[in-house]
């Protein structure tokens, strides 16, 4: 009997090998829907100078994909839930392609009102976030889940290949032929994934309802406290992934160019990538909740920094790339908390809404950037100070809330 129980303890687990190589999968497939999502943002010079547009246009402009990206979310993670992620994936990004496309015809014919319009459309590829985090966690067992989640989570290193390639490549082959690029790689993502990626041998498809399954997720109070938490990490993201390069050109005239912003900008962006999956393995060792405060502390703090606006230079630059860090690692610490806090069967409808709630923590700040920009001091100022406010609002919530270690 002795010998007979850990044999067949062995025979009942499940066969995750290969799981590393489907995460790496999700990983580039994010990375070309995130590439996709913030197809407009590299370039909002051109459309602002092309289009004549002030800095509420541009604010609007530059949040319509976010919008979309966020709110569908919610959908799109329970959809996961029910059939799957290599279905999800594929989707997203073929129905992607035509918003590129229409992104292209908005900005050639010079239509303000049809760029909005493709830029809503746009948000479709943004949503693929919400598929990754569920496909990822089910091929790792509880106690690697944050390493997963965080390595999946480098896949927004997409929106750092869209500031430093988009540009560049308009600027090389031409403004059409950039668009279709991008929506050639979508397409041939989208066939690879639906024909080498598969699901985890421990998933097994939900049959509930849409909207009885997001009510459920909504019910839980996890759900609640981590999408206050990721907004504030998350939208702090995407809103400076989408601002950043028409935040160094009003408030550094003359000493950064679209190219250098969009540099900027991708270096911003890779230095979360970077601190993401990092954020979810200390997660794992030491827990979300210290790893969560780290991150708001650190956001608040570069925060206070760049809202003194200091000369353009080394320091500026280190306040920025500290600040997407400390994004980074907070992103991957609050994937870490939902995994073992969260029943299994609604981990998908659960990521939708904190997803939905990151992507939506981007939507507003442009607008704000917007609508407090101070000509007279050519200052942002106020922005930024909203941001440290909040960010100290969200520091003393994650030190109010219980501690989440995964269970073996």
């Amino acid at each position: 009997m002795s010998t007979s129980a850990p044999a067949a303890e062995t025979a009942a687990a499940p066969d995750l090998r290969g799981g590393m190589i489907q995460v790496v999968i999700a990983t580039l497939a994010s990375t070309v829907g995130f590439w996709a999502w913030m197809a407009i943002a590299p370039l909002q010079n051109i459309y602002g100078e092309t289009m004549g547009l002030d800095q509420g246009q541009i604010s609007i402009m530059l949040a319509m994909p976010v919008l979309v990206g966020a709110l569908g979310r919610i959908v799109v993670g329970a959809m996961t839930d029910r059939f799957g992620g290599r279905t999800m994936f594929a989707a997203l990004l073929l129905l992607g392609v035509p918003a590129v496309l229409l992104v292209a015809v908005a900005g050639s014919i010079g239509s303000y009102p049809l760029l909005l319009l493709a830029g809503l459309i746009l948000g479709i590829p943004g949503t693929i976030f919400a598929v990754g985090i569920p496909f990822s966690s089910a091929w790792f067992p509880p106690q690697r889940r944050g390493f997963a989640t965080g390595v999946f989570g480098m896949g927004m290193i997409g929106t750092a290949v869209s500031a430093f390639f988009t540009p560049r490549l308009v600027e090389w082959i031409g403004y059409w032929p950039t668009h279709l690029v991008i929506a050639g790689i979508m397409v041939f993502w989208a066939l690879l994934v639906w024909f080498v990626m598969r699901e985890s041998p421990v998933w097994t498809p939900s049959r509930q309802k849409l909207v009885p399954k997001v009510m459920g997720a909504l019910r839980l109070i996890i759900t609640w406290q981590m999408s206050f938490l990721y907004a504030i990490v998350f939208g702090g993201f995407v809103a400076f992934s989408t601002y950043l390069p028409k935040y160094l050109l009003t408030i550094y005239p003359g000493e950064v160019d679209a190219v250098g912003a969009g540099t900027r900008t991708a270096m911003f962006a890779a230095a979360a990538v970077i601190a993401r999956p990092i954020g979810g393995v200390l997660a794992d060792r030491f827990g979300p909740k210290v790893i969560s405060l780290i991150s708001l502390a650190g956001i608040v703090a570069a925060a206070y920094v760049v809202g003194q606006q200091p000369p353009e230079g080394v320091l500026t630059g280190v306040v920025f790339l500290l600040m997407a860090a400390a994004m980074g690692l907070g992103m991957g610490a609050v994937f870490a908390w939902i995994g073992p806090s969260t029943p299994p069967d609604k981990v998908g409808a659960v990521t939708g809404v904190v997803a939905a709630a990151g992507g939506l923590g981007g939507y507003f700040p442009p607008l704000v950037m917007g609508a407090t920009y101070h000509a007279e001091t050519n200052s942002y100022a106020l922005g930024l100070w909203l941001l440290v406010l909040v960010g100290a609002a969200a520091l003393v919530v994650a030190g109010m809330l219980r501690d989440a270690r995964p269970k073996s």
